[in-house]
């Protein structure tokens, strides 16, 4: 429990001072290479790979936005790893994309069409689709702190399109508003009242959907950055 309090006494501190900051990252140098390596499924050395760099940067972003709200720091930089060692798995995948079919892509001498040929599928798909895994599991066991489960959320769907557009409503408007995520994680409790009178969405549908909209807003509370624009989208297509 010391140790606990005597890393975060250094996060907050670090927050102001980037010389604290630069020590901290130092100490747990070993942290953010573990975590890398566990995302990139190999080892990895500092100078040589992109993924320990961008680890190295999302710990220092977990430094300058952590808050207590958001659990045990170290949980909390290890999702932000993640986070954006995914981002940069996607603009990787992207690149793929763009290049040539007869371009070799291994050491081997293997070109991008023998790749797909042979039924294998590139690596950042592999990466991207147990990322995806990850984040499930992740979220699950957030919500278990609010008495829900992935089967509740199933089946607490909104059926009809006119409601699932409210509820897509509801949560375009409070994934923005920090004041209500931060309750929510602090409470457990979705702020219905709330929700109800800033988006004129009844009361009766909101709690009707509560389990549904309180997964969907935790989503946005900690990192869950696949399911997070997965949720996106599906709102960018209701209000297009």
């Amino acid at each position: 429990m010391g140790e606990v309090h005597i890393l975060l006494e250094r996060v907050f501190k670090a927050k102001d001072d980037i010389d604290v900051a630069d020590e901290l990252i130092r100490d747990y140098l070993p942290f953010i290479r573990l975590e890398c390596a566990k995302f990139a499924k190999r080892e990895l050395q500092y100078g040589k790979d992109d993924e320990l760099a961008i680890g190295m940067l999302a710990f220092h972003e977990a430094i300058r936005s952590y808050s207590y709200l958001k659990g045990a720091f170290l949980k909390y930089a290890a999702l932000l790893i993640k986070s954006r060692l995914i981002d940069h798995v996607r603009k990787e995948k992207k690149h793929m994309e763009h290049v040539s079919l007869d371009e070799t892509i291994d050491e081997k001498g293997h070109a991008l069409h023998e790749v797909l040929d042979d039924g294998r599928r590139p690596q950042a798909d592999m990466m991207h689709l147990n990322a995806t895994k990850e984040e499930i599991v992740e979220l699950q066991l957030q919500l278990k702190e609010f008495g829900v489960s992935l089967k509740d959320v199933v089946d607490n769907c909104p059926s009809q399109k006119k409601t699932y557009e409210k509820c897509l409503k509801v949560i375009a408007y409070a994934k923005n508003e920090s004041s209500i995520l931060d309750d929510l994680l602090r409470t457990k409790r979705l702020p219905i009242k709330r929700l109800a009178d800033d988006t004129g969405v009844s009361i009766k549908t909101i709690e009707r959907h509560r389990r549904y909209l309180v997964s969907m807003l935790v989503a946005y509370t900690n990192g869950y950055e696949i399911i997070r624009d997965h949720v996106s989208l599906m709102i960018k297509g209701v209000n297009k």
